[in-house]
């Protein structure tokens, strides 16, 4: 079986998170992480280009296969989730343009496929991340969001193979 390298990604304005995982079957392996961070003096443009050329060059050094993106969730300030939509928008977008499927999957689906419930705090995302990709340097609590998107990713993606194979793969 070949392994298939999966982007996470966990979009913000401030900082976005991207992992990259590959997968083998049920074999996860850590392949890299980090975190885009815009300058919050630039206008909100300037920014959401930044987010795109970083962005690509993550795409561009790493080829991943497919990519996936946390959902956004709706904040009580209208502002704060209007800027996040936009550069969710720049997040899906960017893979994209490069060909590759992009799913999307909700916090608690996340949550539930890394740590095993839906209300985890971001402390028990990076402790399991950790347990799941041993010996994996954690950029930061954006780039560990990436990764649990990436393992979710995986997770989802193999229940898928499996049905289509009635149980056999």
């Amino acid at each position: 079986m070949s392994a298939a390298r999966l982007l996470g990604l966990d979009p913000g304005l401030r900082r976005t998170g991207w992992g990259i995982i590959e997968t083998a079957g049920i074999n996860l392996r850590h392949v890299a992480n980090g975190t885009i961070v815009t300058n919050a003096k630039a206008s909100t443009a300037a920014r959401l280009v930044t987010l795109h050329e970083e962005l690509d060059a993550v795409l561009d050094a790493w080829l991943p296969a497919a990519a996936a993106v946390e959902e956004t969730f709706v904040n009580k300030n209208p502002s704060s989730t209007l800027k996040l939509g936009q550069a969710r928008g720049v997040v899906l977008l960017a893979p994209a343009l490069k060909g590759l499927e992009v799913a999307e999957y909700a916090p608690n689906a996340v949550k539930k496929s890394v740590v095993g419930v839906g209300h985890a705090g971001k402390g028990q995302i990076h402790a399991m991340v950790s347990m799941l990709l041993p010996g994996v340097e954690i950029d930061s609590e954006d780039a560990a969001d990436a990764l649990a998107v990436a393992i979710c990713h995986a997770h989802h993606s193999n229940s898928i193979i499996n049905a289509a194979a009635g149980g056999r793969a």
